[in-house]
């Protein structure tokens, strides 16, 4: 990589009208990318996020506002008011993509919707995500991630087998959402490159959160019926998931037989079972389950975590810690790849970030930047479209927009 080296989305300018996560985790992506992302939010409340759980050791700011919105501009701005419209108008002739994720009325009544704005600017790239999609009969429904994960059957299929569906800990609807997305998005510029014009994307939490049910969706479709929850074990293979150490729990992935054998010889030093007909093969060994698993259990306990992991990946058998958060992110392996970066936020003050996952050989992502304060680009964004002092002045005091100085 060069030092002269440019993110992949350099010079791409994104107007971002999303809040929450679905929309902002999509233009989190793009802005990681380098992609030029102005957050457009409310000049009273903000993004809701701003206002769950506050720290009061970091002035108030919040953890989940500082994650998704991280290397983006805030322009406070009323688009309730024509003079807010008028604004955001002059923005989209200069834009590449916009993204919102209001109910589909919302942009319409503003005469902000993709019909109103293509005519500024046929090439732009306008993507929508809502709960059910622009197309649906339920369009005018609000979509909540707890809601797509049960209508999806994503919840269905999380937990154990005796047990409620349980919802993932991680709003995985949302991310997914945001995920395609940002695929989505990528794949029309490329496509305006070659076309010359823009496009609409429609993009619903629930059409998302359907399609990552993956192979379990598609043996519903073959089988006509609803698999069963596996909770941390496997359905086709023995051993495999959650066991006991003397210090916490691990988890195990028996994948095939070369790995058995190393289990056995290797890491628990039970090469007997590899002769004994109840455990030698994988299939007797899920037919056998309930004896076999216990010795198993039993084996680990008498051992740390730590050094059953050694043990493991000495022998090449896949294992791992089952980490909280705190491990997880503080963990050398997460550090060596530079997966944390501390910011200087100018309220929060230092605050270590997660960042980007992409690494590109040539062309860098973008250095992590603390998330923006409520209106801190606003003066900025407005100059750059061209707006005088007295404008932007004028529109500050008409609570147009927020974060002017005097």
């Amino acid at each position: 990589m060069t030092e002269t080296a440019a993110p992949p989305l350099a010079g791409k300018l994104v107007l971002d009208f999303t809040r929450v996560l679905a929309g902002p985790w999509s233009t989190l992506n793009l802005a990681d990318l380098g992609a030029n992302v102005v957050k457009i939010e409310h000049p009273k409340t903000g993004d809701d996020t701003r206002h769950y759980a506050p720290s009061a050791a970091h002035g108030g700011e919040t953890a989940y506002f500082l994650f998704a919105n991280r290397n983006k501009r805030s322009l406070a701005l009323d688009i309730a008011k024509p003079e807010g419209q008028a604004v955001v108008r002059r923005l989209v002739a200069k834009a590449d993509v916009l993204i919102e994720n209001f109910r589909p009325d919302v942009m319409e009544r503003q005469g902000l919707d993709y019909a109103s704005l293509k005519p500024l600017n046929p090439g732009l790239v306008y993507c929508s995500i809502s709960g059910y999609g622009h197309a649906s009969p339920l369009k005018l429904v609000a979509g909540y991630d707890p809601v797509a994960q049960a209508e999806s059957g994503m919840m269905w299929m999380t937990g154990e087998a005796e047990r409620d569906p349980l919802r993932a800990g991680i709003s995985y609807a949302d991310i997914f959402t945001g995920m395609f997305a940002t695929q989505a998005i990528l794949g029309a510029l490329i496509a305006k490159e070659r076309d010359g014009v823009g496009q609409h994307i429609d993009l619903a939490l629930l059409d998302s959160a359907v399609a990552v049910t993956a192979n379990y969706g598609q043996s519903a479709l073959m089988t006509g019926e609803s698999p069963m929850r596996y909770g941390n074990g496997h359905p086709f293979l023995e051993p495999f998931g959650l066991c006991e150490t003397q210090d916490g729990q691990i988890t195990i992935v028996i994948g095939n037989e070369r790995q058995w054998e190393r289990f056995c010889q290797d890491v628990v030093n039970k090469p007997e079972w590899l002769a004994d007909p109840r455990y030698a093969t994988n299939a007797a060994r899920l037919q056998n389950k309930a004896e076999f698993r216990p010795m198993v259990n039993a084996i680990l306990a008498q051992d740390t975590r730590e050094n059953w992991i050694a043990k493991f990946r000495k022998a090449g058998v896949p294992a791992g810690s089952v980490r909280d958060l705190c491990e997880a992110v503080g963990a050398s392996e997460v550090r060596a790849r530079g997966m944390v970066a501390e910011v200087q936020h100018p309220v929060a003050g230092p605050v270590e970030v997660v960042t980007s996952p992409i690494r590109y050989s040539s062309t860098p992502v973008r250095e992590p930047a603390p998330a923006p304060t409520l209106g801190q680009h606003s003066a900025e964004v407005l100059t750059e479209l061209g707006f005088s002092g007295d404008e932007i002045a004028s529109l500050a005091q008409n609570g147009i927009v927020k974060g002017v100085k005097a």
